[in-house]
């Protein structure tokens, strides 16, 4: 209530440019673009009642929330308080409420609309150029950017704004022709145009413009102007000049197109153009439909023309009606394809455009299809009064009433196939659409809908998106930023359009800066909201429908260190058995939180993943923790099972940590190709996991590559091999440090870094004596013996080669003994001792003679063969070599190929086999790994 025996100040209002209002004290805050939105709408149907109904149409662009009306009562209660802040005179300047409708009560002269409207009907009713300009300018003045600009780009706002700026140019284009009757045709050029650049397929601008270059003495610029505009309208329209561009051109063509001064003036104005919705529809008229429930095309539709096309398959006719279901993930646009294809093809339902919507973005679905199906019987002509009670009598009577007629019936958001059953129309002629987050297999199974699957954008369809929203000057001012908004909002529909709105809200900020705020990871959902609507708002309706056990386990996919997921790893993070984990990822699936791919693997979308991640953190910190543990236990078991695949008969690197969690199932490898293969695929996870372990488990994740890191050596992993040593020496763990130092250094050496590989391994050796691992430590000494080889200390070298061989013998650990072996063999070899060395190399190969072709085997055989050939026994060096080159082939070890392949070449040289020699060697640095 308001106290009638204030006495306030005047208010202007301003929609003619940026929607403002000034009281006593300046410019009123009006706040955020919602809030300027209603006031727009309620000074242009000023003194007029404004039902909530309509202010919910132009305050969303997509479905309204749940709480949408409360959200109106808000900013109406703010508005009402801003009045009272300015000191407004209440008495003449009030918004009012009526039952479900609000009235802004206004005197005249107080809006800029107003104020141009008066102008322009002065300007129509003066009889002189002089005073219609005179009043033309005044009126145009009041212009100062785009109408309604800082408001929602709602179809009932943007029909507004349409119609205003159709306003506009009118008055533009009368302006110019009083010009060129005042005897100032350049004048009139200049005002036109800007306009026509801005509007070039407008034709009545480009004749106006056409004409009055021409009586400025400008003819070729006059044809010009044509030639160009004809162009433009066959290129983007297909369409030829209308009549009266064409007459223009004539008239140039035949020089009547001056105009003096002191020629009778023409008609002034034409009468405002009144408020309409743009059209939606082809431009050629097609007979409305007796039945039309459709809302509005979707604005700013682009693209998806494989898509529409999939539609347009699934919703030819078939014997029992045809059934297209559309789905897809929250935001990716389904309710704009199902619309805008239906738009496009209302002709075809010339007996009836039905719409039911069963949710919404931000509502819960429980929307009573009993009601649903009232409204849709009563848009086909039932009584209200003589409807059934029951919902399937309801739905039997609605099947009746669609039988033989040839409707469309699109059926929006639907969460449940028995909801859709009771909608869908009967007959043979009626076609239903079918919307949902949900696969809905047994509206597949039952219906026989035909599925049309909606995913992302591509790329360069999210860049065309964002042009559609902010116009194509905008994205050819900021292409690379452009470019990178589309990659950051990966492909959904919904964050582009957010994305866009924030844009070109503020026609000051460039696309850079909101790229700049949506990097960053941790704010990039908070960035895709505009006010009530969200990305994060649109998961949360889907996250919120899930069973306990997958909801669960959509907070812990946020843990995930890629995203990728397997049921092995769903098992972990959710603490199910694998059984469940399926059944969760089946279900996550469903609702399209996650996209399977192949092998029973799935994907989360990068959005989603962001949003799991907020969930996972918002987790209690148990929870968090255990998540993450259960999640390093799982990736640590599965490697010790691939390094035994990779490597068989192999120590195991380490054992479990105390309070590991035991996985409850693990991937199996039945070869090294299978177990080497998953290391290659989780380097990245793995490396992610590590950065993150609390230091027990990040020493261990590291050494459960060992088998991929002997064999990539020169693949960048010394980082990594330093944080191991770094954490294996923060857990206070003596033989997790010994390891790591034997890893890193052999890795040091194979990158002839070996000062630095003799000082990370010298304490590996007694580190591992002090944890009581001999294996570990046998393997310290050789890794420190082969790098004092290198160094030009053959002494130290044979006696750590020697010491570490009888470590291993006293353990009996056979894969140790080879391993001393082959480098005994070699280091025999090198110092002039082929004899012992042939004797060393056999040992290793006697032992291992019921193993299969392995790396260890191959590197014996070429030791031996190298040394045989330097004793001149060369029948036996090369039967020795070749062996080690069929099973060095048949590991498909390329490093290990390229050895054997020089040192065949050499013991052909010795048995004077040049040709052959070269053969062998042209062939090694073909395939040598570099």
């Amino acid at each position: 209530m308001h106290d009638k025996n204030t006495v306030g100040e005047a208010v202007n209002f301003r929609l003619l440019g940026a929607v403002s209002a000034d009281g006593a004290d300046g410019e009123l805050r009006l706040g955020p673009e919602k809030r300027r939105s209603l006031l727009a709408l309620l000074l242009l149907r000023r003194n007029r009642a404004v039902s909530v109904a309509q202010l919910t149409e132009a305050l969303w662009i997509a479905e309204p929330p749940a709480n949408a009306r409360t959200v109106v009562q808000s900013h109406v209660s703010r508005l009402r308080a801003l009045l009272v802040e300015a000191r407004v005179d209440l008495d003449e300047v009030h918004l009012a409420t009526a039952g479900d409708a609000y009235t802004l009560h206004l005197p005249d002269g107080l809006v800029d609309v107003e104020r141009f409207d008066a102008l322009v009907a002065a300007a129509r009713a003066e009889r002189h150029s002089a005073d219609v300009v005179d009043a033309l300018e005044r009126a145009l003045g009041l212009w100062h950017g785009p109408a309604l600009t800082g408001t929602v780009a709602s179809p009932p706002l943007e029909a507004w704004r349409q119609t205003l700026e159709e306003n506009r140019l009118a008055a533009v284009e009368t302006l110019a022709e009083h010009y060129r009757l005042l005897g100032e045709p350049a004048r009139a050029a200049e005002i036109l145009r800007a306009e026509t650049v801005e509007h070039p397929l407008r034709e009545s601008l480009v004749s106006a413009l056409m004409l009055s270059l021409f009586g400025a003495g400008r003819q070729s610029d006059a044809l010009d102007w044509y030639h160009r505009t004809r162009e433009s309208l066959a290129d983007r329209l297909g369409v030829d000049p209308g009549r009266a561009l064409n007459a223009a051109y004539e008239r140039i063509l035949r020089g009547e197109g001056a105009t003096t001064a002191g020629e009778a003036p023409v008609a002034v104005l034409p009468e405002p153009v009144p408020v309409r919705v743009p059209e939606q529809r082809a431009p050629e008229p097609e007979p409305l439909p007796a039945v039309d429930l459709l809302p509005r095309a979707p604005r700013g539709f682009h693209g998806r023309e494989a898509e529409l096309a999939a539609l347009g398959d699934a919703a030819r006719s078939a014997p029992d009606g045809a059934i297209a279901l559309v789905t897809g993930p929250a935001g990716v646009g389904k309710t704009a394809l199902a619309l805008h294809w239906a738009h496009r093809h209302a002709a075809r339902f010339p007996d009836g455009l039905l719409f039911a919507d069963l949710g919404g973005p931000g509502d819960r679905p429980e929307r009573d299809v009993h009601e649903v199906l009232a409204e849709l019987l009563a848009a086909l002509g039932a009584a209200r009064e003589d409807l059934p009670d029951g919902a399937a009598a309801r739905s039997a009577l609605y099947r009746r009433l669609t039988t033989g007629r040839r409707v469309l019936v699109v059926i929006d958001n639907a969460w449940d196939v028995d909801q859709v059953r009771s909608l869908l129309p009967g007959g043979t002629d009626a076609v239903a659409v079918v919307t949902s987050r949900h696969r809905m297999l047994g509206l597949l199974v039952s219906e026989l809908a035909r599925p049309v699957p909606v995913s992302v954008l591509g790329q360069d369809e999210s860049t065309a998106l964002l042009a559609r929203v902010l116009g194509p000057t905008r994205i050819a001012a900021e292409p690379a930023a452009a470019r990178e908004l589309a990659r950051l909002c990966a492909g959904l529909p919904l964050a582009l359009r957010i994305a866009a709105a924030k844009v070109s809200a503020d026609p000051r900020r460039q696309i850079a800066a909101l790229v700049g705020q949506l990097r960053h990871e941790q704010r990039r959902l908070a960035g895709l909201a505009a006010e009530e609507v969200s990305v994060t708002a649109a998961l949360r309706l889907s996250y919120e429908q899930l069973p306990q056990p997958a909801a669960r386990l959509f907070r812990a996919l946020g843990h995930l260190p890629g995203p990728v997921i397997d049921a092995y790893t769903a098992a972990a993070l959710g603490d199910l058995d694998p059984g469940a984990a399926a059944q969760a990822l089946e279900q996550l699936a469903a609702t399209h939180l996650i996209t399977e791919t192949d092998g029973g693997r799935y994907t989360l979308h990068d959005l989603v993943w962001l949003y799991a991640r907020e969930l996972g953190d918002r987790a209690g910190p148990v929870e968090r923790r255990l998540a993450r543990e259960r999640l390093a236990d799982q990736y640590l078991f599965t490697g010790l099972g691939a390094a035994e695949a990779a490597e068989p008969g192999s120590q195991p690197c380490f054992v479990p940590a105390p309070g590991s969690h035991r996985p409850r199932a693990t991937a199996e490898f039945t070869t090294a190709e299978e177990a080497l293969a998953w290391l290659g695929a989780h380097r990245e996870p793995l490396a992610t996991l590590i950065a993150t372990a609390d230091p027990a488990r990040a020493w261990r994740l590291v050494l459960t590559q060992w088998p991929l890191i002997l064999r990539r050596v020169r693949d960048g992993w010394v980082p990594l091999l330093q944080h191991a040593l770094e954490a294996a020496a923060e857990a206070g763990d003596p033989d997790g440090e010994s390891q790591a130092r034997a890893l890193l250094g052999w890795v040091l050496v194979s990158n002839r870094r070996l000062p630095e590989a003799q000082t990370c391994l010298a304490p590996a050796a007694d580190l591992a004596q002090r944890a009581g691992n001999q294996v570990g430590r046998a393997v310290a000494l050789i890794n420190l013996a082969l790098v004092q080889a290198e160094l030009g200390d053959p002494a130290a070298a044979g006696a750590g080669l020697a010491q570490g061989l009888e470590i291993a013998l006293a353990v009996d650990h056979r894969h140790t003994v080879t391993l001393a072996l082959q480098h005994l063999a070699r280091h025999m070899l090198a110092t002039g001792r082929p004899r012992q060395a042939v004797e060393h190399a056999q040992h290793g190969l006697e032992l291992t003679a019921d193993d299969g072709p392995e790396v260890r085997r191959v590197l014996l055989h070429t030791v031996c063969g190298e040394a045989l050939t330097g004793l001149g026994r060369h029948s036996e060096a090369r039967v020795r070599l070749l062996a080690a080159l069929a099973e060095s082939e048949q590991l498909g070890h390329d490093q290990a190929t390229a050895e054997v392949l020089r040192a065949l070449a050499g013991a052909e040289d010795a048995a004077g086999l040049g040709r052959s020699a070269a053969g062998r060697r042209r062939r090694a640095d073909e395939i040598s790994p570099g």
